[in-house]
């Protein structure tokens, strides 16, 4: 898909502090939209969450208990409890729940290694959280609002139906 992988090219070149700031801005704002979001994890909350986009120069580590995410160049993120590894657009259509986690994951459109528990309650607690990243994004977008919802929600949507996926 032409529009997803330049889009995916030019963030490949973006500096380090740059896609961290981006990355902190969002992860912010969907705290502050979903202040419970992480109430579901139980003891899992303590656990560290690693998403590495299999298209994307960077990883990110989320660590709920601390409200934090950390952003790092692809391969030199620490360890993380739980890791999923696939495509950025599926990863965040699943952070949306707009995908059958089940579905995607048997496909093998995504890669889950270390602590399946810690997973599979962070998916139950997304699945209950109706976060719209375009929505987010687009607040964070002040008067350009409208026309960066218009193209987020393009690419969104070309994205996932040149990867087959269907929306919930």
């Amino acid at each position: 898909m032409l529009v997803s992988s330049r889009l995916i090219t030019a963030a490949g070149i973006v500096p380090l502090p740059i896609a961290a700031r981006a990355a902190s801005l969002l992860f912010q704002q969907v705290l502050k939209s979903h202040s419970r979001l992480f109430d579901r994890l139980g003891d899992y909350r303590y656990s560290s969450f690693g998403f590495a986009p299999s298209d994307l120069a960077f990883e990110f580590v989320i660590r709920p208990a601390g409200d934090s995410i950390q952003t790092f160049r692809r391969g030199r993120a620490p360890t993380a409890d739980a890791r999923i590894s696939g495509p950025l657009f599926l990863m965040l259509a699943l952070v949306e729940g707009r995908l059958d986690g089940d579905a995607v994951f048997f496909a093998r459109k995504l890669t889950v290694t270390g602590n399946m528990e810690a997973v599979l309650a962070l998916r139950n607690a997304l699945d209950d959280s109706a976060i719209d990243l375009v929505k987010l994004a687009g607040d964070m977008s002040g008067p350009v609002r409208r026309p960066v919802m218009g193209a987020l929600s393009s690419i969104r949507r070309r994205a996932l139906e040149a990867a087959g996926a269907r929306w919930n």
